[in-house]
């Protein structure tokens, strides 16, 4: 009998049954695994969901994460998972920003927190799933908007 970790590392590499495996993971989780695997799976699961095909179904599992991971004290997967999100143009339950911030897309925003955290273009694109030319893509886009010219810079803009 396989176990929901073992499913949920299946579904990751399917390609045709994978919302299958998923869904199968997330049964049990319910049953037999603890709230932390549960919240994992509906993270991954409401990622490839966005990516896929079912943007309200992603919603749900997303924002489920969201809770769980921040009952738990995960914040840096909460954190993840409320990205997912604002990839909808949903900001979740982070506070809302006053400034220039406000004038970014969600995706510049993710970005520019990344690069003024000190990370390089490579790193953020394989954090966000982008390719490092969209990454500088987005930090040419959002310059102007902010008013900076570079990234050193950015760390003065970003809390």
């Amino acid at each position: 009998m396989a176990t929901g970790l073992a499913l949920r590392c299946w579904a990751l590499l399917a390609h045709d049954d994978a919302d299958a495996l998923y869904a199968e993971a997330l049964r049990l989780h319910e049953r037999h695994g603890g709230p932390y695997e549960h919240a994992r799976t509906q993270l991954v699961y409401g990622e490839w969901l966005r990516r896929h095909r079912g943007r309200a179904e992603a919603r749900g599992h997303l924002a489920a994460a969201v809770s769980a991971f921040e009952r738990l004290g995960a914040q840096l997967w909460a954190e993840r998972a409320r990205g997912e999100l604002a990839a909808f143009g949903e900001r979740g339950d982070e506070p809302q920003h006053s400034g220039p911030l406000t004038l970014l897309t969600p995706q510049e925003l993710q970005v520019v927190r990344l690069a003024a955290d000190g990370h390089t273009n490579k790193e953020i694109a394989a954090q966000l799933f982008l390719s490092p030319r969209t990454v500088g893509h987005h930090l040419y886009k959002a310059y102007p908007k902010l008013g900076v010219t570079g990234r050193a810079e950015l760390a003065h803009l970003v809390p």
